[in-house]
């Protein structure tokens, strides 16, 4: 994932995901990368995300505008691995 047109990436690898699922942030969680109390955010519209579970027990998530196609891409690639 790139959070804009700069060097600011962050890479899930797929055996480090538990699961995921679409969710709704709060307005005042904002736009940017943020670290809210379901963990660290990267937003750039929108209210709605895809929050990322880590085996670790680490949660991000993804803002989105099309959260529910987001979630089906996740989920196929997590069951071909």
């Amino acid at each position: 994932m790139r959070f804009g047109p700069g060097p600011i990436r962050k890479r899930f690898k797929l055996n480090e995901i538990e699961s995921c699922k679409v969710v709704k942030n709060h307005w005042y969680y904002g736009w940017g990368i943020r670290l809210t109390p379901h963990g660290v955010l990267y937003n750039v519209s929108g209210f709605h995300a895809v929050e990322i579970k880590l085996r670790t027990g680490k949660k991000h998530r993804i803002g989105t505008d099309v959260p529910q196609e987001l979630e089906v891409a996740i989920q196929q690639a997590l069951s071909h691995k």
